[in-house]
């Protein structure tokens, strides 16, 4: 409650916070719409493939030719990282391996590092964060995206003595979606091509949110950080609005659709039929509460909380997130209190690849989003015992078989770079804590 506070302070003694930009798309152009008005941060290196397209990105949000002629820009992450006026580091890449080269990076120059890159955190980030705690590193969501906000919820419910019985986000959903391709994704978003290449879109990037995969790589990230378990088939992306929550998402025996308390969820903004929810969450989160004795039940009711129908269960939620326009509470958090907003503490959720279609032996993945695959969220126990190949692995890896329709792609299935870093650094991370999952051992 107090950073703009604590940023003074930084101000008054000279010390403004100083951060590093790796990546300047959609969610870091947001981020830096926002710096010209925040006093006391500073982004002093932004790093992208195309330096000139970052330049042109910081125009377009608003920042003047001089913030930008007293800014670096270059193609190279790791020497952002390794900058000397550098105390915080965003990577904003999208990129698993290059998540993971730079937060090794910034863990080794004594950077805080906050990851936008859900997709490297839910591949390596449990061995990550432990090397970060470990040199004294803060590793952190990125406030404004969704893990982090459920994260925050999730805490406040926990302290204030709540049981969590579900947390998550909602979503545009149908079942059909896991099969959408890149060719067919601008329909569902009611745009021409024409219009999403104007826009500077990427399709594969958008077909990850509607084929269920960015939801699934969240609400793994959540269930790592919040220490909340995952169905065991996966998300079941329940039609349900705000006035719904309680009842829906709370377990079978209490009447809702829940194994047990203490899950994650993703809700539909669409019925089954293609309707419209009443009062839907598509841009929002949520966390479900449980209260723990019938003195916090009667107080639900007493203060107009609205319950399911025992009483007991109570839905708390934000009906938007404002992704990077919000960065900057991450940032401050790392450098003023030496504090993640939200951070992966165990390994619990895991995100595996599964065929959209018949795939061939001799044909080669094209990850998130793309043609061939699709991330479904899975037990982490599961994904290690099965070896499960993550959506994070599954670009540019040749298939050794065939795999069918609808079935997880294995490791057995395809051909790894055992030298590759990122491949190195995930069976290291299953090696170390796979013996935690039955168990969903704390980490730290």
């Amino acid at each position: 409650m107090n950073l703009s506070f604590l940023l003074r302070q930084r101000v008054e003694d000279g010390r403004p916070v100083r951060a590093a930009l790796i990546g300047a798309g959609k969610f870091g152009s947001m981020f830096l719409a926002q710096v010209p008005t925040i006093v006391g941060l500073e982004v002093t290196t932004i790093a992208d493939l195309d330096p000139d397209r970052a330049r042109g990105a910081c125009r377009t949000v608003g920042w003047d030719e001089g913030r930008i002629a007293g800014t670096r820009f270059s193609t190279n992450g790791l020497e952002a990282c390794d900058a000397e006026d550098v105390e915080v580091v965003i990577e904003a890449t999208g990129h698993p391996e290059a998540g993971i080269r730079h937060a090794l990076a910034a863990i080794e120059a004594g950077r805080h590092i906050v990851m936008v890159n859900v997709e490297a955190d839910v591949l390596a980030g449990p061995l990550l964060a432990e090397r970060a705690r470990e040199r004294g590193i803060v590793y952190s969501m990125a406030y404004g995206d969704q893990p982090a906000l459920v994260a925050e919820m999730v805490d406040w419910a926990r302290a204030a003595g709540f049981t969590v019985a579900a947390a998550g986000k909602g979503t545009k959903y149908l079942p059909h979606y896991h099969t959408v391709t890149p060719d067919e994704v601008w329909a569902h978003y009611g745009l021409t091509p024409e219009q999403a290449k104007a826009a500077g879109m990427n399709a594969q990037m958008f077909n990850s949110f509607l084929d269920g995969t960015k939801s699934a790589l969240e609400m793994a990230a959540i269930a790592n950080a919040c220490a909340l378990d995952v169905p065991e088939d996966g998300l079941a992306f329940p039609p349900c609005g705000v006035d719904d929550l309680a009842h829906v998402l709370r377990p079978r025996a209490a009447g809702g659709q829940l194994d047990h308390d203490g899950m994650v969820e993703v809700v539909s903004s669409l019925e089954r039929d293609g309707r419209p929810v009443f009062r839907d969450l598509r841009w929002g989160v949520y966390v479900v509460l449980k209260a723990p004795n019938d003195y916090a039940a009667a107080c639900f009711k007493q203060y107009g909380l609205p319950t399911d129908t025992t009483g007991r269960y109570a839905a708390m939620y934000k009906p938007f997130h404002l992704i990077g326009l919000e960065l900057s509470i991450s940032v401050l958090n790392a450098a003023l209190r030496g504090e993640p907003t939200g951070s992966t503490r165990e390994w619990r959720g895991d995100v595996a690849a599964v065929a959209k279609r018949d795939l061939k032996a001799g044909e080669t993945l094209d990850g998130e989003g793309g043609y061939t695959v699709y991330g479904r969220l899975v037990p982490a126990s599961r994904s290690y015992a099965r070896r499960m190949l993550p959506i994070g692995l599954a670009h540019g890896v040749r298939l050794t078989r065939d795999v069918p329709a609808g079935s997880v792609v294995t490791e057995d299935d395809v051909s790894l770079d055992a030298d590759r870093l990122a491949i190195r650094l995930r069976r290291e991370m299953c090696s170390r804590y796979g013996a935690h999952n039955a168990a969903g051992a704390p980490i730290a």
